[in-house]
């Protein structure tokens, strides 16, 4: 029995390695990788775990279409939103207004890399922020690999929560949690990380721990005014929420420390209201309606969920309906904002189709990527394979096997350079693990959510911001930065969940 049990795992295994292989060493390109990988899986899964072919193909295109929505779909209208907002010039209204808060350019990291980039994260995800803020700090004068540096390791905690909480809400969905639990798990989790990470964001722009003397306090509470209101937001609301509020928090109170330490940001007060509320339109509309659509108002969040279609794909037992959400689509809301917005900020319906049709020609190989590692998951699902790796796992790492969850979290992002990708592909082996051990389902699932967030370790996320700083090349010399980091951020998140599941004996 046992040695079946290995042989099952090293059979499983295989679409694993490939993907290491392909991505973190070839350095094949991400959509050739995993188109690969989900042929090797269904491969694998009809001629070594016996499942039916008709059985492979369907649990592959339930995958396929998954990714397509609500995953593409939230990703298209995130950018759409932000396309909007840089054609119109409001974006760099809003470039105009933090960087002339102050000229210490600690307390502009905070603000610019920490606080506007979580709240680019928490509406477009997938890199947007680390491309924006590092040129606008390069532009206030950081070094090139320096503001890159500082922005990847900024962009970790609140991608748990990116682009309208898709992270979070995917890997609900993969593993049939509870999604506004399971998000709220998430935060807790976080919370430690949301204090240390602005600390090291000052080291990083003052290159020695020195940088902190004068700024301890304001750097302390950029954290905290980060990860109090994500825990509240997260419990009342659910997942959509949490980064985008908790970076505005951020924001304020970094802000107003600055003003009462220093007096500085007349330029701001002279900043015509009007104009600030016209430039960040899609942004408000995009937290008005997520707000209204969320569980807080029952009859919109009831008469919009009932406009829901359930496709029957996969065709083997214990299959579950895949719905499909199309009034609620937190993609849905970010695109009707995103309409509205642009037509406040002077935008014809015209101008942002064309908008619309130009953000579609640049996902194409992100949507084959999201595609096939979505149906390579759920091949894996489908055929035991991920519950193979986890049998072998749990059997050998026992009760320390806790400790290691966030590290597979880490692991797929460092493999598909996107947190939501490694909750599918890690997120029923994580469930399944939990299930084996007798522990808290929501702690290790999350915990794989929280480990995803390492986000600066990954080839992917590195090669959008050499390309924002026109470095190609320099990638190398970027990872060598990160990794120190990285690393430090990936132990003090297995030590800190560890500790505090075992102590809270993981209920």
């Amino acid at each position: 029995m046992r040695k079946t049990m290995w042989i099952n795992f090293l059979w499983a295994l295989i679409p694993i390695l490939w993907l290491i292989i392909s991505l973190g060493i070839i350095g094949m390109p991400a959509s050739k990788a995993c188109t690969i990988g989900l042929i090797i899986t269904i491969a694998d899964a009809v001629l070594l775990f016996k499942q039916p072919l008709i059985n492979t193909l369907s649990g592959a295109l339930e995958g396929i279409i998954m990714g397509i929505w609500p995953i593409m779909y939230v990703i298209l209208a995130a950018l759409f939103v932000y396309q909007i907002t840089t054609k119109s010039g409001s974006m760099q209204t809003i470039e105009t207004l933090l960087s002339s808060i102050t000229t210490d350019k600690r307390i502009l990291v905070l603000i610019i890399a920490w606080g506007f980039g979580g709240f680019l994260e928490s509406i477009a995800g997938f890199g947007t922020a680390v491309a924006i803020c590092a040129g606008i700090l390069i532009s206030l004068g950081l070094e090139p690999i320096q503001a890159s540096v500082i922005c990847l390791v900024a962009n970790s905690t609140a991608t748990a929560f990116g682009a309208i909480g898709l992270p979070v809400l995917t890997l609900a969905e993969v593993t049939n949690l509870n999604e506004v639990q399971l998000g709220f798990i998430v935060t807790l989790q976080l919370v430690i990380l949301v204090i240390l990470v602005p600390f090291i964001l000052v080291i990083l722009t003052g290159k020695s721990i020195k940088a902190l003397k004068g700024i301890f306090f304001i750097t302390l509470m950029s954290g905290i005014g980060m990860a109090i209101p994500q825990v509240i937001i997260a419990k009342v609301t659910g997942a959509e929420l949490p980064a985008l509020v908790g970076s505005l928090f951020s924001i304020l109170i970094t802000v107003w420390l600055t003003k009462r330490k220093t007096g500085a940001i007349e330029e701001v007060e002279n900043e015509s209201i009007s104009e600030i509320i016209k430039a960040c339109s899609p942004f408000i509309l995009v937290f008005v309606f997520v707000l209204l659509a969320s569980s807080l108002c029952p009859p919109v969040n009831n008469f919009l969920t009932s406009v829901t279609t359930h496709l029957h794909v996969y065709l083997g037992k214990n299959s579950n309906d895949l719905p499909i959400n199309w009034l609620s689509s937190p993609g849905t809301l970010i695109l009707l904002a995103g309409l509205i917005g642009g037509k406040i900020q002077g935008l014809s319906f015209n101008k942002m189709f064309k908008i619309l049709v130009s953000v579609l020609k640049t996902i194409g190989m992100t949507t084959i990527t999201v595609c096939a590692i979505v149906g390579l998951a759920k091949v894996m699902v489908y055929a035991g394979m991920t519950n193979a790796l986890a049998l072998a796992l749990v059997s050998l790492l026992g009760p320390a096997y806790p400790l290691f969850a966030p590290l597979i979290g880490a692991l797929g992002t460092f493999l598909t350079g996107s947190a939501t990708s490694a909750n599918v592909l890690f997120g029923n082996l994580q469930y399944s693990a939990a299930q084996s051990l007798g522990v808290s389902k929501y702690w290790i699932v999350a915990s794989n959510m929280t480990g995803a967030t390492a986000g600066m370790l990954s080839p992917q996320n590195i090669a959008v911001a050499t390309g924002a700083i026109n470095k190609e090349g320099l990638e190398g010399k970027i990872l060598k930065e990160t990794v120190k980091w990285g690393s430090l951020y990936l132990l003090i998140t297995c030590v800190f969940l560890y500790l505090v599941g075992f102590l809270a004996k993981l209920v």
